[in-house]
């Protein structure tokens, strides 16, 4: 007998308008000499669900639909990909339109109250970010060893990237964890660090390629790893999130909760891991000696 083919979810239509993603305007040095200097593009793009107006997202426009596609699924307003029948996004009217195929049941209650968040580029989020908190299951035998930590961040600092050439914004990425170094899959800047987590999570959504789907991963941000953060990284089943800066209290609770390894302010060779290191398989004669404390900041030295 043949083997039964496998169904696959239907993907909604998706434009491909990215903006340029910087621009360059006249600058006065230190010398009082006027120069070019190039600054992200941020511009408005307002989302409308079945021509019903939703939110005005400012980004960098790199990849607008799956920046809205991300958008949707994390703030709970569709459950599955196949909900939206397609997504066009328009830079001259500043537009993103997006069809579903049987419309937001309950819209106007799901978006009723809103949240301020800590978050650059967002703002506020709908509903109660902690309702399904409970529910996440993340990979139980999920881990990353110190070395694999180290091989992912120096793969960031090698990047290419707008902040590089003009700076103002943030850049997440996703790793899939192989016996070797992580693999990137996608790597996203803009400027918020929302914003490119939810367009991660529109690629994720995307993906029809099992070894994609079933590989664990590793999440990475430049922003902080605050409760918003944490939640949508679980959401999309990541086990290991790892962030250039720190951790909020709220943050920390979560992935106290949901079993999510938190490893912050990693440059270089340091880090700090804040929550659930078990996922994390120590190496620390990588990290090289350590560090001899200056005379001045022995506490014998301070004065009381």
């Amino acid at each position: 007998m043949p083997a039964p083919t496998q169904t696959l979810p239907q993907l909604p239509r998706l434009t491909t308008a990215q903006a340029p993603l910087t621009c360059e305007v006249d600058a006065v040095n230190e010398y009082g000499e006027v120069q070019k200097i190039a600054i992200p593009a941020e511009r408005a793009l307002t989302v409308y669900v079945d021509k019903r107006e939703l939110v005005t997202l400012m980004t960098l426009g790199a990849n607008p639909e799956l920046l809205v596609l991300g958008y949707l699924r994390n703030q709970r307003l569709v459950k599955d990909v196949a909900d939206i029948e397609s997504i066009t996004v328009d830079w001259d009217v500043g537009a993103a339109a997006v069809k579903t195929r049987h419309g937001i049941e309950d819209i106007e209650e799901k978006t009723a109250r809103r949240v301020v968040t800590t978050g650059c580029g967002q703002g506020s989020v709908f509903g109660g970010l902690m309702d399904e908190v409970d529910e996440i299951v993340l990979p139980a035998d999920a881990h990353m060893t110190q070395a694999q930590l180290y091989s992912l961040v120096n793969t960031i600092r090698l990047k290419e990237t707008t902040y590089k050439s003009a700076g103002s914004v943030h850049a997440c990425a996703l790793f899939a964890m192989t016996p070797g170094d992580p693999d990137m899959l996608l790597f996203v800047e803009d400027v918020g660090r929302h914003n490119a987590i939810d367009t991660i999570a529109g690629w994720m959504s995307m993906q029809n390629n099992p070894a994609v789907i079933e590989a664990d991963k590793v999440f990475y941000t430049t922003g902080r790893l605050t409760s918003e953060m944490v939640i949508k990284s679980a959401q999309m089943g990541v086990p290991i999130v790892v962030s250039r800066s720190g951790i909020t209290q709220m943050g920390h609770q979560v992935a106290q909760t949901v079993g999510l390894c938190a490893v912050g302010r990693a440059t270089n060779k340091r880090f700090v891991c804040y929550a659930n290191p078990q996922r994390l398989k120590l190496q620390p004669e990588l990290a090289g000696a350590r560090p001899t404390p200056s005379a001045s900041s022995s506490p014998s030295s301070m004065t009381p």
